[in-house]
């Protein structure tokens, strides 16, 4: 079948990622060895069928966020991110929308982190990327769920053992982190949609939108509760990414403690649940 000059350079582009590169296992028989479809489905959380039809010409127009997940999933570089959007007929997000690429160095930098729970959030606190070890510990989230803050007051389901102390102080410091990424980034619309939404919903964030409350995200401790290990009590840190705006979450327990045994048998038995 025909394909398009964009569907033509995404075959390339997933051609060339071998799996383990991803930390996919790499076990049968493959005619290639660059990346499945349905392993990029999987990473970048958009169906099979639709990568088929973007692959075979019959699908031309995917949305920015479409471009976007693929680009990470693909670990594609500023250069080829942006030659990706230019395919798919769509502006490049210009200085006023929020950074959502994330770096070949960085995702080499994850891969490194073998048996850390690590996460990738852009400035509005949505996560863009998390390694299995940290689904596996906070679980798997969708839709609005990857929004860290909409979780924090819209979604009264966490690991996260709270106090009404700590809660408050991290939904404090959630508002005004989105007040100061507003500023920096006028114009994106999902930002602006995001606080829009979270006023509408939350009486306790329109409040504290309202107020102006000045706070800092501070390192913590914190104790997740887990289904399958039990609780783990972690250090919870948070690393920004110079000139993209991005966090890293990082959770580390400390060495031989029982913490650190509960995390290294998550990090053995992923996200399947313990046998009976």
């Amino acid at each position: 079948m025909a394909t398009t000059e964009l569907g033509a350079a995404l075959r390339h582009w997933r051609d060339r990622v071998p799996p383990q590169a991803v930390g996919l296992p790499t076990g049968g028989r493959r005619r290639a060895a660059g990346l499945r479809r349905e392993e990029l489905s999987q990473l970048a959380g958009i169906s099979a069928d639709y990568i088929i039809r973007l692959e075979q010409g019959r699908a031309a127009n995917p949305s920015p966020q479409v471009v976007e997940a693929l680009a990470r999933a693909l670990r594609l570089t500023q250069d080829e991110r942006a030659h990706f959007f230019h395919l798919a007929g769509l502006a490049v997000p210009g200085p006023g929308t929020i950074p959502r690429h994330i770096t070949p160095g960085i995702h080499r930098m994850l891969d490194r982190l073998t048996g850390t729970p690590v996460a990738v959030f852009d400035a509005a606190w949505t996560q863009l990327l998390a390694n299995p070890l940290y689904t596996a510990l906070m679980g798997e989230w969708q839709g609005n769920d990857l929004n860290a803050v909409w979780r924090n007051f819209v979604n009264p389901h966490s690991r996260v053992r709270d106090t009404p102390e700590s809660k408050g102080a991290l939904q404090a410091a959630h508002v005004a982190d989105l007040r100061r990424t507003a500023g920096r980034y006028p114009d994106d619309p999902d930002l602006t949609s995001l606080i829009a939404e979270l006023r509408r919903t939350s009486a306790r964030f329109n409040d504290l939108w309202e107020s102006g409350a000045v706070s800092e995200h501070p390192a913590a401790r914190k104790t997740i509760d887990h289904p399958q290990v039990g609780a783990l009590t972690l250090d919870c840190d948070v690393l920004s990414v110079a000139a993209s705006d991005l966090r890293i979450m990082v959770y580390t327990a400390q060495p031989g403690t029982e913490d650190a045994d509960r995390l290294a048998l998550l990090d053995v038995i992923g996200t399947q649940l313990l046998a009976e």
